[in-house]
């Protein structure tokens, strides 16, 4: 189980540092071609690219260090929330398929929360 989340937190890493990434610093060369980024203001896709950049490294830094692991519950709970915003913000819109990934990254971040924090806790 241990291997499993490890592996899931790297790739929610890489995943969520990309999407920060984007929102933060490549936001206005992206956002002509996806219609719901115009549902927030442009300081929030930005605050919200900030928060994934930070939650990456909550996702795998407190875990590795074994610095305060409880953070990697904490990111990985926070990113599953902020799911439910995107799930919204993509269903004003119709956008099935930005749906379908928001929703299963969603779950992955509420697997990896539980799974730190009831299966395979790191002490």
């Amino acid at each position: 189980m241990n291997i499993l989340l490890w592996v899931l937190q790297i790739l929610a890493a890489l995943i969520y540092g990309a999407s920060g990434i984007m929102k933060v610093f490549l936001f206005d060369k992206v956002s002509g071609d996806v219609p719901s980024f115009g549902a927030l203001p442009r300081r929030v896709w930005t605050l919200l690219g900030i928060l994934e950049l930070v939650c990456t490294v909550g996702l795998i830094l407190p875990s590795a260090l074994p610095w305060r692991p409880q953070l990697t519950v904490v990111a990985a709970s926070i990113l599953a929330a902020e799911s439910l915003l995107f799930i919204w913000v993509h269903a004003k819109y119709r956008e099935v398929p930005t749906i379908i990934v928001s929703a299963v990254l969603g779950l992955l971040m509420a697997f990896i929360a539980y799974g730190r924090l009831v299966l395979q806790p790191i002490l």
